[in-house]
């Protein structure tokens, strides 16, 4: 008996070694987490734990495709070797379903939809059969609260299906979840930190409270860059674009750390949002020599084509354009945006007053609205021919209102773009309810906030439909709207 109990106790044991190994692949130091890891002598379900971490950073992080199908293997062959260890440990299933999650994250970069979906609804399942053997056992609620989270956002089309496989989602309590691993474990608190501020980012609302504690998570540890980039796009995906840049400008850098080209395309994005075309480019070309992944590439020539374009650069503008329907994948929505736009500039679909609409949109995305309302201040609805452009001059108009605190100047505004948005069926009206619905929230106008929302997931297919769908889902989730 106690033989069988040592043998456990050494392939479950989280030793300081494992730990230390966990924390610095989460800073993106690699090969001294793998200098660690390999030092385990015996075989330990933790150290192949991380051995599994350490994948999946490198292939999120490097987005290779060739390295995807080299080392895709490993998940069978780690989920294998755990099959044959004890199930008398709540390690096991916590594992186990994290290695799952870890090559759902991955799959899901690399286009395999499918597979990815059966990771996540067999990890789920692992994870809430650990919480009801082992209540007590904190870990396991990192991974379950996301996975509350995310099922309760997900819209409602989806919902059937969920409660079919019996993956149940409740925002709050997934939200009360992660909370309690950033209250009662030390290992796994800072991961459950970085969480909890990307559900709010991406999926919830981002307020100054959530802005606040993802500054003093970065600036908690100088030498993660892994949470440095994460705070970067926060940052940029609230509209803080300053922020974002002085976020990059302090990141560790150094051969200790994997080789992260992406930043220099984030750098590059927010240089192209200031209105710095020139640097831009600069950090775009570097981005596109260092980086051998398959995201971003179509975006990032889209970008190349814009910094001469907004100048009046339209024929060297071409060369870039000509390029993205050639590179890349077109798997995350910026990369459908940059395929879709394209493909309408060759139609003669994107008039020459876009430009106007384009540098609105940038300064706005990046946080500087009085570079955007000043782009916007010699012209109206009346100015721009076709119904496009008069859909998303409306919407960009009530975008810097409503940023700008502006609310009621916001509303009609946003009215109109979803009157201009429904012929074409444009995402400006998608987009539009979304803001509506937060806006009427907001107000505690609860009845018109739930009519925003849901007319906001009504709209049909359109570039930005799964990011739409899963606030306006979630928003209804927290309103009490099955």
């Amino acid at each position: 008996m106690n033989g069988r109990a040592n043998a456990q106790s050494t392939v479950y044991s989280f030793s300081p070694n494992l730990q230390q190994a966990y924390r610095e692949v989460f800073k993106l130091k690699v090969n001294a987490a793998k200098a660690l890891f390999v030092k385990e002598k015996s075989p330990n379900a933790l150290a192949v734990y991380v051995e599994n971490y350490t994948d999946m950073v490198t292939l999120l992080v490097s987005d290779n495709k060739a390295l995807f199908e080299q080392l895709s293997p490993n998940e069978d062959k780690r989920l294998s070797w755990l099959d044959d260890q004890p199930s008398s440990s709540p390690y096991q299933r916590f594992v186990q379903a994290e290695i799952r999650l870890h090559w759902a994250f991955i799959k899901l970069k690399f286009g395999k939809e499918m597979s990815a979906s059966w990771d996540i609804i067999k990890a789920y399942r692992l994870l809430a059969e650990n919480a009801r053997l082992y209540p007590d056992f904190v870990p396991t609620y990192k991974s379950l609260g996301l996975l509350h989270v995310l099922i309760g956002s997900a819209p409602q089309s989806y919902q059937w299906v969920a409660k079919l496989l019996g993956l149940k989602g409740n925002i709050p309590q997934g939200l009360r979840e992660v909370q309690r691993v950033i209250q009662q474990d030390n290992v796994f608190s800072l991961e459950a930190q970085l969480i909890q501020t990307l559900l709010h980012a991406y999926i919830l609302t981002y307020t100054e409270k959530q802005n606040t504690e993802l500054l003093q998570l970065v600036h908690s540890q100088p030498d993660n860059l892994l949470l440095h980039f994460f705070g970067t796009t926060v940052s940029m995906k609230d509209g803080r674009g300053e922020q974002a840049l002085g976020l990059l400008k302090q990141r560790p850098k150094g051969s200790a750390y994997f080789a992260f080209p992406f930043l220099d395309y984030l750098e590059g994005e927010i240089l192209l949002q200031k209105g710095q075309y020139a640097a831009a480019r600069t950090q775009l070309n570097e981005f596109l020599g260092q980086y051998k992944g398959q995201n971003f590439l179509k975006d990032t020539y889209l970008k190349l084509f814009l910094s001469h374009w907004l100048v009046g650069e339209d024929a060297e503008a071409k060369v870039f354009l000509g390029k993205i329907g050639k590179v890349g994948a077109a798997y995350v929505e910026s990369d459908k945006a940059a395929l879709k736009f394209a493909e309408s500039y060759a139609k003669g679909l994107i008039s020459g007053q876009q430009k106007i609409l384009m540098k609105a949109r940038l300064s706005f995305d990046g946080g500087y609205l009085e570079d955007a309302a000043a782009t916007l201040r010699n012209v109206n609805e009346a100015s721009f021919e076709n119904g496009r452009d008069r859909a998303e001059y409306r919407y960009r108009l009530g975008r810097i209102f409503q940023r700008q605190e502006h609310t009621e100047a916001a509303i009609p505004n946003y009215e109109r773009a979803i009157v201009l948005s429904q012929a074409q069926g444009l995402y400006f009206g998608a987009t539009s309810a979304l803001q509506l619905g937060y806006i009427y929230q907001a107000k505690g106008q609860k009845s018109k906030a739930i009519q925003y929302f849901q007319q906001a997931l009504n709209y049909p297919k359109h570039e930005y439909k799964n990011s739409v769908d899963n606030k306006a889902r979630a928003a209804l989730t927290l309103l009490g709207v099955e």
